[in-house]
């Protein structure tokens, strides 16, 4: 088995502009970091938005991911994201409406 290495960081510890990091330009370049520095693996913390008592361990749901990791440049440039059929759950098109819940979602 050959040995590899990684980081473990949250996608809101990336720098950004907005206060938390989330899955834009700053995301790609530390990608592109990251393999520069040979490593092989970014392991990320929970990404679904926080339930009961603002924990990403306790949350209401384990297909959800939260909004505040959009990249507020893209979706102020019209990016659009493929959706399945939501099913009820909240789902966000960006550059349009939500297709079911609200974004940003009543905290």
């Amino acid at each position: 088995m050959k040995r590899s290495s990684g980081i473990l960081m949250h996608i809101s510890s990336l720098p950004s502009a907005y206060g938390i990091g989330n899955l834009g330009r700053e995301a790609y370049a530390f990608i592109d970091f990251l393999k520069k520095a040979n490593q092989s693996y970014w392991q990320i913390l929970p990404i679904c938005p926080p339930g009961y008592g603002d924990s990403p361990y306790q949350a209401f749901s384990t297909f959800a991911g939260n909004p505040y990791f959009i990249d507020p440049e893209k979706r102020q440039a019209g990016a659009s994201l493929p959706l399945p059929d939501a099913g009820g759950a909240c789902a966000v098109q960006l550059g349009g409406t939500a297709r079911s819940g609200r974004f940003p979602p009543d905290v």
